[in-house]
């Protein structure tokens, strides 16, 4: 986990030199301590629980129930706004469905199975590991668990943006704070010196991967998006996940692709595109209202700064011609003098 801080602290001190250490407050504090409980403590340490008592094909599909649940949340939360009035709130709606459609089509419907390229025979062994797991159900557990701290996660970075929006310092504090949460969650649960012993050159590898590249670079571009986006727009991409996983299975390995991975493929292509349509769409249109407003205030402020009222005066009833002559201007002319 220290890993995390090192990657990120470096881009902290070149792009985001200042004051922005000076802003940090104890309400900052307190988000940053909620943010790296959330989203890397307690969503990470779930998910390795659920992935060691059910399998990794299992565990990977729950990750796709990250943007229904986060789109949900934030449109209750009224972090986001449905719009179903207009056609571009719509298509975005319809989109996110799409791509939840697609997420579970290819989890639950498999298919007929065809090869690209070489494949080997070892289906029989995959599906007797699988088999031996047990506690499926604790799993599961841990599993949805997991999916619910990823989605509060997405909001909290989307509040704590609002308070303290240096971006690189949020990833690198949040990582430091994470750091120190795991290691003391990690001595509670398991003191032993064997377990915090590395095995092999292998898991130094998959350690400095997972810290700098799978966790640290993830962070750091997911609050850049949260940031310009919203909590909603991340999530959408998660089920482009298992196209990647499916591609790169079938040409790496020999993996079979099944007539359900494409299904959800395409689905989750169609649904991504139109969500991601639908929100460019009300960005601009929100950007335009912003403009025009912005326009029209600066056009009230200076007819009242140059002394034009900017309403129209009452006219008394009792003297209209008196009235007329003096906002004519002209009267010498209205009394008959040259």
């Amino acid at each position: 986990m220290l890993l995390l801080p090192v990657s990120v602290a470096p881009f902290a001190l070149y792009f985001e030199r200042g004051n922005a250490l000076k802003k940090l407050k104890w309400s900052v504090w307190f988000w940053l301590f909620i943010n790296a409980f959330a989203g890397i403590t307690l969503a990470l340490g779930l998910y390795y629980y659920g992935l060691r008592d059910t399998s990794a094909t299992y565990s990977t599909n729950f990750p796709n129930l990250i943007p229904i649940i986060t789109f949900v949340a934030s449109t209750i939360f009224r972090m986001e706004k449905l719009r179903l009035k207009t056609w571009a709130g719509r298509v975005k709606t319809s989109g996110a469905i799409l791509c939840v459609a697609g997420a579970l089509t290819t989890t639950l419907y498999k298919g007929k199975a065809f090869y690209i390229g070489h494949h080997s025979d070892d289906d029989h062994s995959h599906t007797a590991a699988e088999a031996s797991k047990n506690n499926w159900t604790r799993g599961t557990f841990f599993l949805v668990g997991s999916c619910l701290s990823y989605t509060t996660w997405y909001m909290l970075q989307f509040e704590l943006l609002k308070v303290f929006p240096w971006k690189y310092w949020v990833t690198t504090l949040t990582c430091i704070i994470s750091s120190v949460q795991a290691t003391v969650v990690g001595l509670c649960l398991d003191r032993r010196k064997s377990a915090w012993m590395l095995g092999s050159k292998l898991e130094l590898l998959t350690i400095f991967y997972s810290g700098a590249l799978a966790t640290a670079a993830t962070v750091c571009l997911i609050s850049w998006a949260i940031a310009i986006r919203g909590p909603t727009y991340p999530p959408m991409f998660n089920p482009l996940t298992l196209i990647f996983v499916a591609i790169s299975e079938a040409l790496i390995l020999g993996e079979p692709i099944r007539v359900g991975t494409l299904l959800g493929m395409v689905l989750n292509i169609v649904g991504l595109y139109c969500f991601l349509w639908g929100k460019t769409k009300e960005i601009k249109r929100l950007a335009q209202k912003n403009v025009a407003t912005a326009a029209g205030a600066e056009v009230s402020t200076g007819i009242v700064d140059a002394g034009v009222p900017s309403t129209v005066m009452p006219l008394p009833s009792t003297s209209p011609t008196i009235i007329g002559i003096e906002v004519s201007g002209n009267p010498d002319r209205n009394t008959g003098k040259s």
